[in-house]
């Protein structure tokens, strides 16, 4: 019971996604794809030094 509801949901949800118009940023999904800088993205650069692992701020939780 109760089925038709989320259904429809999902249905309605579907609708909207397929004929809506969305504006793309193709310049950043190309960014994205090609790696774009690290800055950008999170991720830690190979000359960046590794975190001290004593400075671990959850150390006293640990057992």
């Amino acid at each position: 019971m109760g089925r038709g509801r989320a259904k429809a949901k999902q249905t309605k949800v579907a609708r909207e996604l397929k004929y809506s118009s969305h504006n793309t940023d193709f310049e950043a999904l190309q960014r994205e794809l090609s790696g774009g800088s690290n800055a950008d993205n999170g991720h830690r650069r190979s000359d960046e030094p590794f975190d001290d692992p004593s400075d671990d701020e959850y150390d006293d939780y640990r057992r």
